[in-house]
């Protein structure tokens, strides 16, 4: 099992969690290489454009961020970032897992869970999922040693067959979206091949080589394959 890291539980604490959840949303636009500004911070965590500029500097402050074209997380901030991500993403996996909850729901609960696992909690849910490397979701764990292959998106995938590696965090965000891949079997490890698209972006993929689905295009640039 790998798990090489100390995360003091003072360290998760010390923050209120507005913190944890807007340096969680900054490492996941990162991740995402979607451009971290103001305005898609405030999209993505679903709050107004103020809201967004009020704590993006209250972090400054605290040296949680730094701010010039983008916000950037400072190493402090990074390390507060992973620590939350990674206990959403075990959450999901454990949710998933051990107690059986439909794939579609665990994101929802994990923002919940991700607040109040302990260290002592993380660790055993580590042991108990046998060192997992990514979400359910294919989304890498911080701190798991674990790194990705090359992806691109869906939407930029040409003739040849792909593998569906992860699905972003944003996607996660909505129930409707998540349940429509979901039943269409679009999950980390179907193989995909786009068939048909359609001028305004919409395109078509084969499923494991049976089921076509339709995906709009923001669906499908936030899916991502590699090949």
């Amino acid at each position: 099992m790998r798990y090489d890291w100390e995360v003091p539980e003072s360290d998760l604490t010390d923050y209120p969690s507005a913190y944890r959840e807007y340096a969680a949303a900054i490492f996941e636009l990162h991740e995402a290489d979607l451009p971290v500004i103001q305005a898609r911070v405030s999209e993505w965590l679903g709050v107004s454009r103020s809201a967004v500029s009020e704590m993006v500097h209250r972090m400054a402050e605290e040296g949680l961020v730094v701010i010039d074209d983008e916000i950037n997380l400072t190493d402090s901030g990074r390390h507060l970032a992973e620590v939350v991500v990674r206990r959403h993403r075990l959450a999901e996996r454990f949710l998933t897992e051990v107690l059986g909850l439909p794939w579609v729901k665990v994101h929802a609960e994990a923002e919940i869970w991700e607040h109040a696992i302990s260290d002592d909690v993380e660790k055993a849910m580590w042991e108990k999922l046998d060192d997992p490397k990514t979400c359910p979701h294919g989304n890498p764990i911080p701190g798991a040693g674990y790194r990705p292959p090359p992806v691109l998106p869906l939407s930029d995938l040409g003739d040849e067959p792909a593998v569906l590696e992860r699905i972003s965090e944003e996607l996660e965000l909505d129930d409707d979206i998540m349940h429509h891949l979901d039943v269409n079997g679009l999950r980390p490890g179907a193989k995909v091949e786009t068939v048909g698209r359609l001028p305004d972006g919409t395109i078509t993929v084969m499923v494991d080589n049976k089921d076509r689905v339709g995906l709009g295009p923001f669906i499908s640039a936030r899916v991502y394959v590699t090949l």
